[in-house]
């Protein structure tokens, strides 16, 4: 597939992805959110068993491209979110692969939101962090309502939501919003040696960890309790148990297979 708004490819079974707008700080338009989604659902047929996402150009993320709306009719926004926003942020979730995200710049908005979604997210050091939706009358979407509370807790969530206000990646790192904060320079190469770096691991209990840790929130912890009871015992018949439980007594650095 030719893409026109991202940049794809595959190597060392990573799936690299940059969103690719840089005049538009990488924006969201409708062929855009396609795109993504598309190489994000190819990704674990392609061979990737990992993937990294981020932006091309001084930004991460804009968010929602509003110049396209300045002379339209007004949208039916419950609309977009529901062809567009939604079906990218629950993509990203179920995907059995790790999802590493290098916050290179502005993530604002729904962009903001992306980089939430996201498994394990570095920023550069400079990079911003902006819940921009009350600036135009919106209550945070794609995910952020659900994402900010679990992150930050509530009253961090309700002061970014309500106030707008811009915050730096050590703050968000300081708040619990991201892992780790890198000079700029180094962000991208640090995220994408993650990135490869899990592509080396049990990707099966990757996923399963993915899984499990998105779940828990709708557990008690009885069912926590029976959902690792489960999990365990299907990984613990994976090759890749067996492998790593070998290379623990060779004293060797384990093969693993994703199986």
């Amino acid at each position: 597939m030719a893409y026109q708004t991202i940049r794809h490819s595959i190597e060392d079974g990573v799936a690299s992805i940059a969103l690719n707008r840089p005049d538009k700080l990488n924006a969201f338009v409708p062929e855009m959110h396609m795109e993504l989604r598309a190489a994000l659902e190819a990704a674990p047929a392609a061979g990737a068993r990992a993937v990294f996402l981020t932006g091309e150009g001084r930004g991460f993320c804009a968010g929602q491209d509003l110049g396209q709306r300045k002379d339209g009719p007004t949208p039916d926004l419950s609309e977009t979110l529901g062809k567009f926003y939604n079906p990218l942020i629950r993509t990203i979730r179920a995907l059995p692969l790790p999802v590493v995200c290098a916050v290179n710049g502005v993530a604002a908005g729904a962009g903001m939101s992306l980089a939430l979604t996201c498994d394990i997210v570095y920023a550069a050091r400079s990079a911003t962090f902006l819940q921009a939706f009350v600036k135009i009358g919106l209550v945070p979407d794609s995910g952020s309502t659900w994402f900010l509370p679990r992150l930050a807790g509530s009253a961090r969530a309700k002061g970014l939501a309500m106030l707008g206000e811009k915050i730096s990646a050590e703050q968000a790192h300081e708040w619990g919003l991201i892992w780790k904060v890198c000079e700029d320079e180094r962000v991208k190469d640090e995220a994408l040696g993650l990135a490869r770096h899990l592509a080396t691991q049990p990707t099966t209990a990757l996923a399963a960890i993915k899984a499990a840790i998105d779940g828990a929130w709708d557990r008690d912890l009885d069912k926590a309790l029976d959902h690792e009871r489960d999990v365990q015992g299907a990984l613990g018949r994976t090759a890749d148990y067996r492998e790593g439980v070998a290379a623990f007594f060779e004293k060797r650095k384990p093969a693993f297979k994703g199986n």
